[in-house]
C-alpha cells in the first residue's frame, strides 16, 4: 500500500506542480483566472487518486476493497500530492523573494479602483490584506494555508474514488488470458 501511495501521490503531485508552474507563467491575473487554472490543475492531478486506489484494489486486494480502506489509500495519495504542492509553493515564494502577497494586494486594489469601489472599501480591504500579508510571512502559517487550498479537492477525489471503487463490478480488473 505504501508504494502505491508514494508512486501515485508523486505522479499526482508532479502534475499539480506542472499545472501550477504553467498557470503562474501564463495567467497574469492572480484573481479568478489564477484560481480557476490552479484548481483545474489540482483536479487533473487528483485523477491519480482514483487510478491509484483502483490499482491497489485490483492488484493488492484481488479486486475487492472496502470504502474505508479505499478512502485511506486515497487520502494517502492526496497527502503526498499536497506535500508536492505545498513544497512547490514554498520554492516559488523563495525564488520570487516572497513578493506574491504584495502583488496580489496591488492587483486587487487596482481592480477595485477600476470597478469604481469607494475609497473606504479599498482602505478596509487594504488594511485587512496587509494584516494577512504580515501573517503570510510566517512559513508555518503560509504552508498551512497552502495545504488548506488543496484539501477540498483532495477530500473530494478521495471520497469519490472510495465510493465508486468499493464496488468490485465498477471497472473490474482485466484478467490476463493464459
Amino acid at each position: 500500500m505504501g508504494r502505491i501511495i508514494a508512486v501515485y501521490g508523486a505522479i499526482a503531485g508532479v502534475i499539480i506542480v506542472i499545472g501550477m508552474q504553467i498557470s503562474i507563467a501564463v495567467v497574469t491575473d492572480h484573481g479568478t483566472m489564477g484560481m480557476v487554472a490552479g484548481y483545474l490543475s489540482m483536479l487533473l492531478g487528483m485523477i491519480f487518486v482514483f487510478v491509484g486506489v483502483k490499482r491497489y484494489r485490483d492488484v493488492e486486494r484481488g479486486g475487492v476493497i472496502t470504502f474505508w480502506k479505499a478512502l485511506s489509500v486515497g487520502l494517502g495519495i492526496s497527502f503526498v500530492a499536497a506535500l508536492f504542492y505545498v513544497l512547490s509553493w514554498e520554492v516559488y515564494m523563495w525564488q520570487t523573494g516572497g513578493t506574491f502577497m504584495a502583488e496580489y494586494i496591488a492587483s486587487n486594489i487596482e481592480n477595485m479602483r477600476a470597478a469604481g469601489k469607494s475609497a473606504a472599501e479599498i482602505a478596509k480591504f487594504s488594511t485587512e490584506m496587509n494584516a494577512m500579508a504580515e501573517q503570510y510571512k510566517n512559513p508555518a502559517f503560509r504552508m498551512a494555508l497552502t495545504f488548506a487550498e488543496i484539501l477540498p479537492v483532495a477530500l473530494l477525489a478521495s471520497l469519490i474514488s472510495a465510493a465508486v471503487l468499493r464496488k468490485s463490478n465498477v471497472l473490474p480488473a482485466v484478467q490476463a488470458r493464459g
